[in-house]
């Protein structure tokens, strides 16, 4: 594990997002599974989710989010020097997303990976922007935080169908040593836990442990559950030491969306204000990567967020892994 205070030459100055169009709620999930709208409120604060359509994938979303961004922000993309995708649910293990995007948008002069994170994957896309802005070695860099669960969701198993749905969020990073949006970073991984959180590869065998042979999704909900909520407090407070600031002085904190339960949870442990909290998870469900940057998205358009505040970010997920951002907001649409 790893905690820094950042030395950012590096800020974000747009975003956008997108959710397919087609709604599943929970009242739908009645037709298919046996479960009830208010008992899937009840544990998880899920009331709908939004589903991909069958030849809609991640790359459609990504495309489809970066469209949203340029349409509300003054920002060009044609200089964009590298593409981060992180994904769990890429349309191909090859080509990456990044580079079906970098054609689509026929961006040139432009690097393209996809990073691999599960729900961790945009805060940890971001720490990795900043580092490589900061470092000299990029000056504009795009970071797409988006999945497609409902494509590897089994709708046969109740205890993970009511929570997952599909989305797609992206920043765009900028090098600007005048107002750097990077402030502290901590990230890691608890690599004995992968047996709680899965999707079938090329092996069955993780950590000594026979898996499941299936292609879907398989979460241990229950200790998926006692790590976040044990470990996440903890990691609050590390993102914070290297700075002259506290919980106190954040004024939005926006974690990963997985279950409102367990964010209700994370905020008693860690004497944060569930007020001064960000979630999508309502009307989108666990959308992994895209959590995050629909959560922020959410903020602005409740006129919450505003700029000059200070966030804190955590993403956490298979892996298990986790990263943490403080990060202060600076992004300005269009008139």
């Amino acid at each position: 594990m790893s905690t820094f205070k950042v030395n950012s030459n590096a800020r974000i100055t747009a975003i956008g997002t997108y959710v397919p169009k087609k709604v599943l709620s929970n009242h739908d999930l009645e037709q298919l599974v046996d479960t009830n709208d208010e008992w899937i409120v009840q544990r998880t604060g899920i009331k709908e989710r939004r589903i991909a359509e069958e030849d809609e994938f991640t790359s459609d979303l990504c495309i489809a989010a970066i469209q949203n961004m340029v349409d509300q922000y003054d920002v060009e993309i044609e200089d964009t020097d590298l593409i981060i995708v992180a994904t769990s649910t890429a349309d191909f293990s090859f080509p990456s997303t990044a580079s079906q995007i970098q054609a689509h948008f026929q961006l040139r002069n432009t690097g393209a990976i996809d990073l691999r994170a599960a729900c961790a994957g945009f805060t940890y896309g971001l720490h990795v922007a900043n580092g490589l802005i900061t470092a000299g070695l990029h000056k504009k860099i795009m970071v797409i935080g988006a999945d497609v669960l409902s494509k590897i969701t089994n709708y046969n198993d109740r205890t993970t169908c009511i929570l997952f749905g599909d989305g797609a969020g992206v920043v765009l990073v900028e090098k600007d040593k005048e107002l750097p949006s990077f402030l502290s970073s901590y990230n890691g991984s608890h690599g004995e836990g992968g047996i709680h959180l899965y999707q079938k590869g090329l092996s069955n065998n993780l950590n000594g442990v026979e898996l499941e042979k299936e292609a879907f999704l398989v979460q241990n909900g229950r200790e998926v559950y006692k790590w976040a909520v044990n470990h996440v407090p903890k990691g609050m407070l590390r993102v914070m030491e290297n700075t002259e600031m506290t919980l106190d002085n954040v004024d939005w904190f926006i974690p990963h969306s997985a279950n409102l339960r367990m964010i209700e949870s994370i905020c008693q442990r860690s004497n944060f204000p569930l007020e001064k909290t960000l979630y999508s998870l309502v009307h989108y469900g666990n959308t992994s990567a895209a959590t995050i940057p629909l959560s922020i998205q959410e903020g602005l358009n409740q006129n919450k967020l505003k700029n000059d505040n200070h966030l804190l970010l955590y993403g956490f997920g298979g892996g298990l892994v986790y990263a943490g951002l403080l990060i202060r907001w600076s992004a300005n649409p269009k008139k």
